[in-house]
């Protein structure tokens, strides 16, 4: 469910600022995606791991609570993010 180093990697060059970037709204906004469509597939085998709906739920909720920060600081930055993660269209 959890995801590797490797991907992690990944999605941090990825939304990285700048080089050492590991921590800003956009890294965390992009971890929380991957980890979050990791445990969607996960739920849609596996339909009585509540626990893991419970995690699913709480990862939304803190993606959701970390994009209204980001909106309400910088809604430029915000809207690339928004792009670039894929969420709304």
């Amino acid at each position: 469910m959890a995801i590797t180093k490797t991907d992690k990697k990944k999605v941090i060059e990825k939304f990285a600022t700048e080089k050492s970037d590991t921590g800003s709204p956009e890294v965390q906004v992009g971890l929380l995606s991957a980890e979050i469509d990791n445990l969607s597939k996960h739920i849609e085998e596996n339909k009585h791991d509540f626990p893991g709906k419970r995690a699913l739920i709480n990862k939304v909720a803190k993606r959701r609570r970390l994009l209204r920060y980001l909106n309400n600081m910088d809604s430029k930055r915000y809207q690339e993010l928004i792009k670039k993660v894929g969420l709304k269209k």
